[in-house]
């Protein structure tokens, strides 16, 4: 699920997780996420700091022009991610999660 940012929406299972994902990345040139910080919430929780950076195939427009400090949470249970949401603003996350940054 990404909770905000351009497109915002929710998937259920690996095949619509995989759609969701070659759409999204299918608009950018050398996008890449890269970690800052993890953050380990409680036994089934973490939360990943990360920062955006790539450009847009139509528009040019750097992603670093815009907020590129996001965040993801994962849900993990028995070794596996079982749910993961996208904050495409860091802000929003500490929010939703009741955290101080």
């Amino acid at each position: 699920m990404f909770a905000d940012g351009p497109q915002p929406g929710s998937w259920t299972g690996l095949g619509r997780l995989a759609e969701g994902w070659r759409e999204w990345l299918s608009a950018w040139k050398d996008y890449r996420v890269e970690a800052d910080d993890f953050r380990e919430l409680d036994n089934e929780r973490v939360l990943v700091l990360s920062h955006y950076s790539g450009r847009g195939k139509m528009s040019g427009l750097e992603v670093g022009q815009m907020r590129t400090f996001g965040a993801t949470l994962f849900h993990i249970r028995d070794g596996k991610v079982t749910r993961f949401v996208g904050y495409w603003d860091r802000d929003r996350a500490f929010a939703d999660l009741g955290l101080a940054e």
